[in-house]
């Protein structure tokens, strides 16, 4: 087995290492080691996606007005979901002949430039349009990354569940509004890293829990307040209480937000999962840096993928296998540097193809196999021409030119696509969200950046104007709101926006007020909410009968006894936070 080694990537031109184990994967697919480090990697990636930038544009097929990722000023065309899924048009009538004169890179890009590019990215949605990257949903509104939910809106990473709003990496719940990495829970609202929860409220690392409120690191409770039990009919007391005493709320609040700093918190939330490493794991096993996973097995450098096997470097794959440097999959086997490609197999430096196999090069095929850059080949044809092209992308670089000075990179064959083959400015897609830069910082890096569209919106109704959500009627439909940020944050602020039908009438059931932030900044402020995708080394704070700083005194007898704990982890919570972090076993020890 080869040594660990370590390189300087060529984009940021930091140290990174190549395990033994890594070299062992590449060798496995037939590819090079990577050049990029791994931060460099993701950013690469996820810089190919859009999830909630959008425009209205002409379908460039049957020209209705449509909703897509895409503006207006996009060099390809784009086509609604109904036209680019139908059979009026082919991607084999864009066939490239492989020129060996170009880099073979360049001439994929001739024909990311040409072929029609789908709208938002759908599959199998029944009345929900208004969806990104989203499959077999009912009635959705700005939903993404959604499968097999109804009656949801503004929400990402949303799995069968049913009418939920404004949440992040839930499943399996319903009535939940403001809740983030929750799993099978009801008639519950800002809850976060929590399951199995039922009318509960502004909880935190809580499971089986029922009418609680302002609890944290809870285990299997009822009626519970602040982590105090009270009786039943204290606990809808002061649930009446703080629905109408500002003053109660506001203390509530500010003793909810003390317990959070007060309360040990686990190293990196990892459940069920064995010889794991990284954050928002459950039931895996061997995985590295690996983030908001689930059933996920031998893999490194992964981002929000469920039941993948075997795999490295990709970012939003579900139930796949073998695959590497991947933004974007669905039911795929062994697919490598590719976006938006699903239900396929054996594919490379391919880009929106479905149910395909042996394609390299390729866009936007259906249906379709032995295919190089969209061209038909026999099995025989295209076994013997792709080992050419792989040597020909060695010995003929694509050259991303530098900006601004910066030193141009070569691209050969084992590299994802360069950044500059995005459709998107980078202030448009996820990296921005993960990795914000600022307009001149972007620049410097040789970044496309959108400016923000011009919103004049005539204001019907004011933030202070705002009624309650017992006052208010279906008049508020017709309003334009007025969005807090007013345009001035960098979260893509669209500085109004409109309540729709089953929003309202779920804020009505709820007993939930009407927001004062647009769609774009709720998002925004759900992602910055959690912890980076970044690991730090750090010991865990148990001091022996308390946390470090004293703010925790222990409940439970821990194998350390009163020394220190001496135990290290790698973990996504900051050395500079002020959160008590316990490894697991100390974690265990108190809240479990």
């Amino acid at each position: 087995m080869q040594n660990s080694e370590t390189k300087i990537c060529k984009n940021c031109k930091q140290n990174f290492t190549i395990e033994p184990d890594d070299f062992s994967f590449y060798e496995k697919l037939n590819v090079p080691p990577p050049t990029w480090c791994p931060d460099c990697r993701f950013v690469r990636r996820i810089s190919f996606r859009n999830e909630i930038n959008l425009y209205k544009r002409p379908c460039d097929s049957c020209k209705k007005q449509i909703i897509s990722v895409y503006s207006a000023a996009a060099k390809f065309p784009v086509y609604c979901n109904s036209c680019w899924f139908s059979d009026k048009w082919s991607g084999s009538d864009y066939a490239l002949d492989v020129n060996f004169s170009l880099p073979f890179l360049e001439q994929i890009k001739t024909l990311l430039d040409t072929v029609p590019h789908l709208a938002l990215a759908q599959l199998k949605n029944v009345n929900s349009e208004y969806s990104n990257y989203s499959a077999e949903n009912k009635n959705c509104y700005l939903v993404v990354s959604a499968l097999q939910s109804e009656d949801c809106a503004y929400s990402a990473r949303l799995f069968y569940s049913r009418d939920c709003l404004d949440c992040l990496d839930i499943s399996n719940c319903e009535r939940c509004y403001e809740c983030i990495r929750v799993d099978k829970s009801s008639n519950s609202t800002y809850c976060s890293y929590s399951e199995n929860l039922v009318d509960c409220h502004y909880c935190f690392d809580c499971r089986g829990l029922m009418d609680c409120f302002g609890c944290v690191g809870l285990r299997n409770k009822n009626h519970h307040w602040l982590n105090e039990a009270v009786s039943k009919e204290e606990y809808e007391r002061r649930k009446s209480l703080f629905g109408s005493n500002p003053s109660f709320r506001k203390d509530c609040m500010q003793k909810y937000k003390k317990l959070l700093e007060t309360v040990p918190r686990r190293y990196a939330y990892v459940l069920k999962s064995v010889n794991s490493i990284g954050d928002n794991i459950t039931q895996s096993k061997n995985c590295r840096n690996c983030f908001f996973v689930k059933n996920v097995e031998n893999a490194k450098y992964v981002f929000a993928g469920r039941e993948l096997k075997d795999f490295m470097d990709a970012s939003y794959d579900d139930n796949s296998q073998l695959d590497y440097e991947i933004m974007s999959g669905e039911r795929d086997y062994h697919v490598v540097f590719a976006t938006n490609c699903w239900y396929s197999r054996e594919l490379m430096y391919s880009n929106f193809c479905t149910d395909s196999s042996n394609l390299f090069g390729c866009v936007g095929l259906r249906n379709k196999e032995y295919c190089i850059l969209n061209k038909q080949y026999s099995k025989e044809e295209y076994e013997s021409l792709v080992p050419k092209i792989i040597r020909h992308m060695g010995d003929m670089a694509y050259i991303s030119q530098g900006a601004n000075g910066k030193e141009p990179i070569a691209y050969k064959f084992g590299e994802f696509f360069p950044l500059e083959f995005s459709p998107f400015a980078y202030n448009e897609t996820v990296a921005q969200a993960y990795f914000p830069l600022t307009e001149s910082e972007a620049a410097q890096r040789g970044y496309e950046w959108k400016s923000p569209v011009e919103r004049n919106y005539e204001i019907d109704l004011k933030i202070k104007d705002i009624p309650s959500i017992t006052e208010a009627d279906e008049s508020i439909l017709s309003k334009t709101i007025e969005c807090a940020h007013g345009g001035k944050c960098a979260d893509g602020c669209a500085t109004a926006f409109k309540i729709i039908p089953m929003e309202f009438q779920f804020y009505k059931k709820m007993r939930i007020s009407i927001p004062e932030l647009c769609p774009n900044c709720r998002y925004l402020r759900r992602l910055k909410s959690r912890n980076p995708m970044k690991l730090w080394s750090r010991l865990c704070q148990c001091a022996g009968t308390s946390s470090k700083n004293n703010l925790y005194k222990n409940i439970g007898a821990h194998q350390h006894g009163t020394e220190h704990c001496p135990n290290e982890f790698e973990t996504s919570y900051a050395p500079d936070r002020l959160d008590i972090v316990y490894c697991e076993a100390c974690y265990n020890g108190e809240i479990a």
